[in-house]
C-alpha cells in the first residue's frame, strides 16, 4: 500500500492540518491500495488563496506560453503513462487491455488539443460599433468523478489551463492517485506556484467550502444530478459559473431496415465497455417490436463476449465496478427490473465464486422494459442494457425523449440520411448515428437534467473565459 500524507499547494507539497485519512480500495479483491490526506476546510482555503495569487499573473501570459505549458505537461504524462495506467487499474478496476486507450492515451491527446486552442482566447471579433474579446475567468474548482477520471480531469484542466485560468482539482475519494501524479508531474514541468492546487477530500466534507467559496469564479463538476444539485446550490448565494456533466439515461434508436448484427454489436459494446460506468452510456436500446426476438439473440450473444474477470488478466474484458457500494446498487436496481416484470435475457444477481470478492456484476440485459419502470427511468450506471420495444419510429422518438435527462443518444439506420434525420428530433446534447463513437473534439454537454455548459473543444474552452463588449464611437 502506498500512503500519501500531503496535498499540492501553492507549489508545495503540505500536510493537512486534520489527521484523517481516505483509504483507496481495489474493486477487484477489496485490498488497500493508498492512503490519502482527507483535506479540511482550512486546506481548501489554502488552495483558494493560492490559486487567488497566482491568476492575474496566468491569466497575463500569453497563449503560446500556457500552450507550452500544457504540451510540456503532456509530455511527461507519456513518459509516466505506466504509473497512470496502474493507479487506475487499481482503483477503479479498468482491464489492462482498455486502460491505456481509453482511459490514460486518449486523456493525454485530448489535453494536447486544448495546446492548439488556446491562441482563441486572444481573438477579438470586430463589430461595426463593437470590439468583442475574451478574458479568463479566474479561479476554478475542478470536481471530478471516478468512472473516467483521469479524462474527466484533462477535460477541465485542459481548457481552464488554456483561458489563463488557476485551479483547485479535487478528484473523487475513490480513484485520487491519477491527481496526485498530474500534481507531481506539474510540479516537475515548474507551473507557476499556485496555478495547478489538489486537494483529496470527502466531497461530503469539503465540497461545500469549494463551491461556495466567495474567491471562487466558476465550478466544474461531473458526476449525478442529486450531487449537481447540491453544487450548484452551494455557488448560487456568489453567483458563480457553475458547468455541469450529470446524469444520463441516454437512448439508442435502431430504426426499422437497419444492420442488425451491427447495430446490436455497437450497442452491446457501448453499455458493457467501463462495466457500464459512463454517463453517457446508450442504456436504453429501442427496437423495432417485429425484430424483437432477433435482437434478443444477438444481444445475448454479445453479452457473453463481456464476461467479467481480473483486470490485470491482459483477456478482461469488463472488470468490476468502482465499489462494493455501487455493485449494491446495481444489484438492486437488477432485482427491480424482475419484480417489475422486465425479462431478464442474461445476466442477474448472482456471481462466480471466483469472483466474489470483488464488485463485480454479470453483463445483465433486460428485455420488454415498458417506460414506466425504474430501470427505464433512473441511472443505473452498471453494465445492465434495457431493451425497448416501439411500434412506429414516432413511437421511438417519443419514448427517447420521454425522460428527465438529455446526455447523450444513437441512432442506427439504414443510411446515415435517415439516421440524421431521427437525430436532429432527439433531446440529448450529443446523438451519435451509424456507430459513431466519443469525440473530444465536439462539444459534449447535458439538456434538462443532464447539466449545463459544455465541455470539450472550442465551447469547453470558452466555458472558462468571459465576453467582454468594448463600444466603441
Amino acid at each position: 500500500m502506498t500512503i500519501y500524507n500531503k496535498l499540492y499547494i501553492g507549489g508545495r507539497w503540505v500536510s493537512a492540518e486534520s489527521q484523517q485519512t481516505i483509504d483507496v480500495v481495489n474493486p477487484a479483491n477489496g485490498d488497500l491500495v493508498a492512503s490519502v490526506p482527507a483535506a479540511g476546510e482550512k486546506e481548501v482555503d489554502a488552495a483558494v488563496s493560492a490559486a487567488k495569487q497566482a491568476f492575474p499573473a496566468w491569466s497575463a501570459t500569453s497563449a503560446s506560453e500556457r500552450a507550452s505549458v500544457i504540451h510540456k505537461i503532456c509530455d511527461v504524462m507519456e513518459a509516466r503513462k505506466s504509473e497512470l495506467n496502474d493507479a487506475i487499474v487499481s482503483t477503479m478496476g479498468c482491464p489492462v487491455a482498455f486502460v491505456d486507450d481509453i482511459q490514460v492515451q486518449g486523456a493525454i491527446d485530448s489535453l494536447r488539443s486544448f495546446a492548439a486552442l488556446a491562441p482563441q482566447v486572444e481573438q477579438q471579433t470586430q463589430h461595426d460599433t463593437f470590439i468583442t474579446v475574451h478574458e479568463a475567468i479566474g479561479v476554478c474548482v475542478l470536481i471530478n468523478p471516478w468512472n473516467y477520471p483521469l479524462s474527466q480531469l484533462v477535460g477541465k484542466l485542459g481548457p481552464a489551463l488554456a483561458a489563463g485560468c488557476t485551479v483547485v482539482l479535487k478528484p473523487a475519494e475513490q480513484t485520487p492517485l491519477q491527481d496526485l501524479i498530474l500534481a507531481n508531474i506539474v510540479h516537475e514541468c515548474d507551473v507557476p506556484a499556485g496555478v495547478v492546487n489538489v486537494v483529496t477530500g470527502i466531497g461530503s466534507d469539503i465540497g461545500h467550502a469549494l463551491c461556495s467559496h466567495p474567491n471562487v469564479d466558476m465550478v466544474s463538476f461531473t458526476g449525478s444530478t442529486q450531487a449537481g444539485i447540491k453544487v450548484a446550490q452551494a455557488a448560487a448565494p456568489t453567483v458563480k459559473r457553475v458547468c455541469q456533466e450529470l446524469g444520463g439515461k441516454s437512448p439508442y434508436i435502431i430504426a426499422p431496415g437497419a444492420d442488425l448484427e451491427a447495430a446490436v454489436k455497437y450497442g452491446v459494446e457501448d453499455i458493457m465497455i467501463n462495466s457500464g460506468q459512463t454517463c453517457s452510456a446508450l442504456t436504453r436500446m429501442l427496437v423495432p417490436k417485429g425484430d424483437l426476438p432477433e435482437i434478443e439473440q444477438l444481444a445475448i450473444a454479445r453479452a457473453n463476449e463481456w464476461l467479467p474477470g481480473d483486470p490485470q488478466h491482459p483477456d478482461t474484458m469488463m472488470g468490476p465496478l468502482s465499489s462494493k457500494t455501487q455493485q449494491g446498487r446495481v444489484l438492486s436496481y437488477i432485482r427491480t427490473g424482475i419484480s417489475e416484470g422486465a425479462t431478464l435475457l442474461c445476466g442477474g444477481t448472482s456471481l462466480p465464486e471466483a469472483l466474489a470478492k470483488g464488485a463485480y456484476v454479470m453483463p445483465t440485459i433486460f428485455s420488454n422494459v415498458t417506460p414506466d419502470m425504474a430501470v427505464a427511468r433512473e441511472e443505473i450506471f452498471g453494465p445492465v442494457l434495457c431493451i425497448m420495444p416501439y411500434e412506429t419510429i414516432d413511437d421511438a422518438i417519443a419514448i427517447a425523449n420521454a425522460t428527465v435527462y438529455g446526455l447523450s443518444s444513437a441512432v442506427y439506420a439504414k443510411s446515415k440520411e435517415e439516421a440524421l434525420s431521427i437525430a436532429i428530433k432527439l433531446k440529448a446534447g450529443q446523438c451519435l448515428i451509424q456507430g459513431a463513437y466519443f469525440n473530444t473534439d465536439a462539444p459534449f454537454g447535458g439538456y434538462k437534467q443532464s447539466g449545463n455548459g459544455r465541455e470539450w473543444g472550442a465551447e469547453g474552452l470558452h466555458e472558462y473565459t468571459e465576453t467582454k463588449a468594448i463600444i466603441v464611437q
